[in-house]
């Protein structure tokens, strides 16, 4: 069984795909352990107490230094078990300690095309009002591994979706959550699950399925 954590920050619809999927039976030896998030009072933690899954609030402005939250954060990942960290619409920045002791065990989804529209200041409806300024006609969403940059780790899939003329930031970010954010958010988690993300360098391959190979990399 692999034990998930999902950050959060807000609404949670992306903890929302991961948890219709594992409920269909789409994510099978998949669970979600616990739940936090860096603000109180946000929707993503009712969702997770309908689910009856653990949530808690770490808050880094409630820390001192960046070393104390991840000791906090790094603590509670570990009393759940958790082997597999998931940024669902997670805005702070985790440091070094978490991202080393859970190495390419750390996924974010982000609603551009890395590296488009990414990185510092880069969150909710931003990346689409951008992408609409710029006038690009395709955007879409990139799930990928976290280190201690935002938006830089290694890509695991990217998924297009067509702008289109009419479009405002908000009708292309629900397009953009639709038709890209909750199918590859899934999707990366079950890969993982099966064993089949290599990474080397920048580069991440999807391997074959190996039904001997049950051990989940991280």
């Amino acid at each position: 069984m692999l034990n998930i954590g999902v950050m959060v920050s807000g609404g949670g619809t992306n903890l929302q795909a991961i948890l219709d999927q594992i409920e269909s039976g789409k994510l099978p030896g998949c669970r979600v352990v616990t739940v936090i998030s860096s603000r109180p009072g946000v929707y993503a933690l009712e969702r997770a107490k309908k689910h009856h899954i653990p949530c808690c609030v770490i808050s880094r402005k409630d820390f001192e230094t960046q070393e104390a939250y991840d000791e906090a954060v790094l603590n509670h990942l570990k009393q759940h078990d958790v082997q597999l960290v998931v940024l669902a619409g997670f805005l702070s920045l985790l440091g070094e300690r978490v991202i080393t002791a859970y190495r390419n065990a750390v996924i974010n989804v982000h609603p551009s095309l890395i590296p488009a529209f990414c990185g510092k200041g880069f969150y909710g409806l931003i990346p689409h009002k951008k992408a609409l300024e710029y006038g690009v006609r395709v955007t879409g969403a990139t799930v990928h591994f976290v280190d201690c940059e935002y938006d830089s780790g290694p890509i695991i899939l990217q998924k297009a979706v067509e702008v289109m003329a009419d479009d405002t930031p908000e009708s292309l970010q629900r397009r953009v959550m639709e038709q890209a954010e909750w199918i590859l958010l899934p999707e990366a988690i079950r890969l993982f699950a099966q064993g089949r993300l290599k990474v080397e360098g920048r580069r991440v391959t999807i391997l074959n399925e190996t039904p001997e190979r049950k051990e989940v990399n991280g």
